[in-house]
């Protein structure tokens, strides 16, 4: 993709030089999701305090924790800006009459495709280039990442400006300017998604451990290249773990 070769950065380019210069390239075709992690929440930080014209929104599955929602609302009103809701074609209630209680705690790669992925790949039509929060150091699958990426998954540019960032940088942003996180991560939720697949996570573990306990999955199909056989794989290691 020729646009990704005319974004160069190098290797210790700053996330807000990132976000500066995409936000040149693309806008008004670009857009942030967030998930209202601590790295989404340093993302928000740096586009609201430099006024960035990247749109803003977040996968309101229906299912997130509680904290989750009142820190949308928190971060809408400190910011001054507004996260856009978008949801599944279906209700929670609609997807239990269509495929029967708890689908997540049974195929929980149908269910994050139906309330995430699906809902992502609409929000994300129209658009050149969206902005994630992924960083490398996170799961294996997003070890190769880079700043600016082809996304040939959904057809668009991919923007990682927390790419090389560790956990700790995260952090030391986080207290150097006051960005509010959610106080789920200091009750032991390093990682945070739905509230029926996400554990706290204990001392030693993987901080991606309490995601989607009990199957061999880290990741929701958002950031992976492909989703395929996710779901046959998965039902073959519960049934055997």
């Amino acid at each position: 993709m020729q646009v990704v070769s005319e974004l160069r950065f190098s290797a210790d380019t700053a996330p807000e030089e990132v976000l500066e210069k995409a936000a040149a390239r693309f806008a008004p075709r670009i857009a942030f999701a967030t998930g209202f992690g601590m790295e989404g929440c340093v993302l928000l930080h740096m586009i609201s305090a430099r006024r960035l014209p990247i749109d803003v929104f977040t996968l309101d599955t229906g299912l997130l924790f509680p904290e989750t929602y009142e820190l949308w609302k928190r971060l809408e009103a400190l910011y001054g800006l507004t996260i856009r809701a978008v949801r599944p074609e279906q209700t929670v209630e609609h997807q239990e009459t269509a495929f029967g209680p708890d689908l997540w705690e049974r195929e929980p790669a149908r269910c994050c495709d139906l309330r995430k992925v699906r809902p992502l790949r609409r929000a994300l039509a129209g658009l050149d280039a969206w902005v994630t929060a992924v960083r490398r150091d996170q799961t294996p699958e997003r070890a190769g990442v880079g700043l600016v990426e082809e996304d040939t998954r959904f057809g668009l540019v991919r923007i990682n400006p927390l790419a090389a960032w560790s956990a700790a940088d995260v952090r030391a942003y986080v207290e150097r300017h006051g960005v509010p996180v959610s106080p789920l991560h200091a009750r032991g939720y390093p990682s945070i998604g739905c509230a029926p697949c996400t554990t706290p996570v204990s001392e030693g573990e993987d901080p991606r451990a309490g995601r989607w306990r009990g199957f061999a999955r880290t990741e929701c199909g958002l950031h992976t290249k492909s989703g395929t056989n996710e779901t046959k794989t998965e039902n073959m290691e519960r049934t055997t773990s």
